[in-house]
């Protein structure tokens, strides 16, 4: 038996409102996806942050100093790329190879590192190690360039994760990409304070910091500070 024309055209009806919602349920899912795999890479991007700090406070553990930074200009491909260059001054990024730590970030970037100089000072006169307890640092964290509030002030060291625009930071070539607005730049110009804030539009650093406390603290249990 054929079917008749009014039929047939229900059916291409039917099948055109099958393809439109398919298509919405599956711009849904990538939106979803993609969605996903941007918090996961954040996440990753935290972890990767108090990975590097565990890693700071071991240096200064068996070292009795915070490490200097590397020179962000470097190509990976220089052995010397990664490595504490304490000549270089008290900015530039995380010494990864120092510290047997990944060199970039999940979007490529490198990690922003900058340290208060009395704290990369070796040991001297029998000292266990270069800094005292009544050290401070000189690094601050604030909430957006428009206030001058603190977050955290007198750090001894601040590292940045430049976040998924990657601005202002340096690629494993040792180029560096564009400065962001305002308080992303806050973070690249490699002088205190740093911003710490949620994410907008125009802002996706992720920052972290050395507390003073608790390197002290660590530093006593370890022997490193009277």
């Amino acid at each position: 038996m054929t079917r008749s024309f009014t039929e047939r055209g229900f059916s291409l009806i039917e099948l055109s409102i099958v393809l439109i919602v398919f298509g919405l349920l599956a711009g849904s899912l990538l939106g979803q996806s993609t969605g996903q795999r941007r918090l996961l890479a954040e996440q990753r991007a935290r972890a990767q942050l108090d990975l590097s700090l565990e890693a700071l406070y071991g240096f200064a553990i068996g070292q009795g100093r915070l490490p200097c930074p590397a020179d962000p200009t470097l190509d990976s491909k220089q052995e010397i790329a990664g490595i504490e260059d304490c000549s270089k001054g008290d900015s530039g990024v995380l010494p990864w190879r120092t510290l047997a730590l990944p060199e970039t970030d999940p979007w490529g970037q490198r990690l922003s590192y900058k340290v208060s100089n009395k704290f990369t000072a070796e040991p001297g006169g029998g000292a266990q190690a270069g800094f005292t307890l009544s050290d401070l640092g000189s690094l601050d964290i604030i909430p957006g360039s428009y206030t001058t509030h603190t977050v955290a002030s007198k750090l001894p060291a601040v590292i940045v994760s430049h976040g998924r625009n990657g601005l202002g930071g340096y690629r494993s070539n040792g180029q560096r990409s564009p400065a962001g607005l305002a308080d992303e730049a806050e973070n690249a110009d490699g002088k205190t304070p740093f911003v710490n804030r949620p994410p907008d539009s125009q802002y996706d650093d992720l920052t972290a910091w050395i507390v003073p406390t608790v390197l002290n603290t660590r530093m006593l249990a370890a022997g490193r500070l009277p």
